[in-house]
């Protein structure tokens, strides 16, 4: 059966959480061959010695770090998947990673598994539902994205595409993952069996989420998409901004950042085939929204 490893990375400030996530961790019937903590410019004190533990000295974002911990695990060969998971999330069932296991062993063509995220209400908000149709968060199936708070990656399947981006720094680096996955082939599942507890939270409470969001689309259009479509993308996500955005102070971090990912370095460009434009056309979500 495939290894499993775990990744979990932290800035420090969830000590009662990230304790709590790794005794769900250690709970599962099947134990994970190695476990690794990356401390976001944090020392991890407190951190179990069962535990190996990587403190950075800075923060390098929440790509950056999960890049360390994956390259420490991919280096060693322990693992098969890498099972990643938020600090302040939490296992409520012991036979997550049992169920992981089984996924991988049955499909070798499986590349990405989406966990599905409920809140402390056993609720799941419908920007955790990885499809734009996200009425019924059971309905499992193959999809085009996935959520960064809980999910599984194949380790063959990071040799093959590479890992994170990490001057993403924060947002979309989950899509520019997901779009390579399925460029190279890989499947990514969405499976609501597997559940993550996380407290009931708002992306804009971090106070770069509006600059990044917006930088970070347009280095993702750049990056991944055919010259034809990166203009029809981007002109969907400033309708879409604009209807949703109503704060004039946001708005104008949005326009900075635009503005940013526009004239910065997003990159090595690799634009996605036409197949794979076709392929997440099929699956119900094409790379124009």
């Amino acid at each position: 059966m495939p290894r499993i490893g775990v990744v979990i990375v932290t800035m420090g400030t969830r000590p009662q959480e990230l304790d709590a996530l790794l005794e769900s961790v250690a709970q599962q019937s099947v134990p994970a061959a190695r476990v690794v903590v990356v401390g976001n410019g944090t020392p991890l004190a407190g951190v179990p010695k069962w535990v190996t533990r990587v403190p950075l000295e800075e923060n390098l974002g929440c790509p950056g770090g999960r890049n360390v911990g994956l390259q420490l695990l991919l280096e060693s060969g322990d693992v098969d998947v890498v099972v990643e998971l938020d600090d302040d999330g939490l296992l409520i069932a012991d036979d997550v990673f049992a169920r992981v296991q089984r996924l991988y062993a049955a499909d070798p063509g499986l590349g990405i598994v989406s966990f599905r995220v409920v809140d402390e209400q056993g609720r799941t908000l419908r920007r955790h539902v990885p499809r734009l149709r996200a009425g019924d968060p059971l309905r499992r199936g193959l999809v085009t994205a996935f959520l960064g708070g809980g999910h599984a990656l194949s380790a063959r399947m990071l040799r093959q595409i590479g890992d994170w981006p990490g001057h993403f720094f924060f947002e979309h680096e989950e899509t520019d993952l997901a779009w390579r996955a399925l460029d190279a082939g890989w499947d990514i599942l969405y499976e609501p069996d597997l559940v993550l507890q996380h407290p009931r939270t708002l992306p804009d409470r971090h106070a770069v989420h509006y600059r990044l969001t917006a930088r970070n689309r347009v280095w993702l259009a750049r990056r991944r998409l055919p010259a034809v479509l990166v203009p029809a993308y981007l002109a969907v996500w400033i309708a879409i901004t604009l209807a949703r955005t109503h704060s004039a102070a946001a708005l104008r971090a949005w326009a900075a950042g635009f503005w940013e990912g526009i004239r910065t370095p997003c990159g090595p460009r690799q634009p996605m085939r036409w197949r794979t434009a076709w392929r997440m056309t099929r699956l119900g979500r094409p790379p124009v929204i």
